[in-house]
């Protein structure tokens, strides 16, 4: 009742405040030792036995709840917090690797790493979005855009398909095995690209986003100008609802990275930068199998658009939006408002 009392009167009287920052400071300087040392272990520069690092867990815990009581709007609530969620993942890592460490991967880490990223997707749908638009618009304002983005060898072909009645024909234009091996390895390569360029401060991620947001604008708005936007819309997405959201997903990845370098917080911009790698590269990485699927898709489906009639097309591209939502949406939110993530990290 008194603590309470005094608390109150901290934030009403000014001289208390000064008081009350000034034992905030106190308790930082008195434990900071402590936090840079475990912060050191978890990033590898120190070695520690398990009963210390147990040590260090058990102070660190103590002083976030300790934080959380008196200093529940500082930002030192936030540093204990993410410093304890990871001296605990470090120290049971022993006991959440089972014999189904991969589905463990898939099932827990991946809709984890982009739950806590959901965030930096949202920038790179909005950048994508944008380019998209940029790229219709500017192909209805000029009628060379399309030509200059696409290449004239690509446009001339593609009249020549419309005149044939298969204006689609390009995804017939190779074998299937060749088609596969090349668009998987370029759906991958942009995947890492995205990624990888985070690490210039995200600009990198975002002049790639807008190259392919740019790209599809003007390849979808050349088909509307010739009077062809079912057709190409459900083709094209029959593979592109899968491959254009991972181009967003891994995007975001990208911005995950080059953020924990710009913006540190309280960690120091070393541990911020591995943090960020980390949870960055297991959405990559998550993302390899879907981008490979879609590839698959493109070559050996797409192809046979006409003989799939509209129905067939859009039960393809409903489930792979159905996927998509499901995946990176749904399922992660579920498993944390059912505390999923929290029970395996501690089994």
């Amino acid at each position: 009742m008194l603590a309470n009392l005094f608390l109150i009167s901290n934030f009403i009287v000014s001289p208390f405040v000064k008081v009350y920052h000034l034992k905030e400071v106190v308790f930082i300087k008195k434990n900071e030792s402590s936090w840079k040392s475990l912060e050191k272990a978890l990033a590898g520069k120190l070695n520690l036995t398990p009963d210390e690092m147990a040590d260090f867990y058990i102070q660190v815990t103590d002083d976030l709840s300790y934080a959380q009581t008196f200093y529940p709007e500082s930002k030192v609530v936030g540093y204990l917090n993410n410093l304890a969620l990871n001296a605990h993942q470090y120290i049971y890592r022993n006991k959440k690797e089972k014999k189904s460490r991969f589905v463990h991967f898939w099932k827990y880490e991946v809709p984890k790493a982009v739950l806590e990223s959901h965030k930096e997707i949202g920038y790179s749908l909005i950048i994508f979005l944008i380019a998209i638009s940029i790229g219709v618009f500017s192909s209805m304002l000029d009628d060379d855009y399309v030509r200059l983005i696409l290449g004239d060898y690509y446009v001339n072909m593609t009249l020549e398909n419309i005149d044939k009645g298969d204006p689609m024909a390009v995804y017939k234009s190779s074998s299937q095995g060749n088609m596969f091996f090349g668009i998987s390895s370029n759906n991958v390569r942009v995947s890492f690209l995205a990624f990888v360029l985070g690490i210039f401060g995200s600009i990198g991620t975002g002049m790639v986003l807008f190259y392919n947001g740019v790209m599809v604008g003007a390849f979808q708005y050349f088909f509307i100008k010739n009077g062809l936007f079912w057709i190409s819309f459900s083709t094209i997405f029959i593979h592109g609802a899968l491959e254009l959201s991972e181009i967003v997903i891994t995007g975001g990845a990208g911005i995950v990275l080059g953020n924990s370098l710009l913006f540190p917080g309280t960690y120091s911009r070393r541990v911020s930068l591995v943090n960020g790698a980390k949870r960055s590269l297991k959405i990559i990485m998550g993302s390899v199998p879907v981008v490979i699927f879609a590839a698959i898709i493109e070559s050996y489906l797409t192809r046979h658009y006409m003989e799939m009639g509209s129905f067939l097309r859009i039960l393809v591209i409903v489930l792979s939006f159905a996927y998509i939502i499901w995946y990176y949406i749904l399922y992660p939110k579920k498993l944390e408002r059912d505390g999923k993530f929290e029970s395996v990290y501690t089994a």
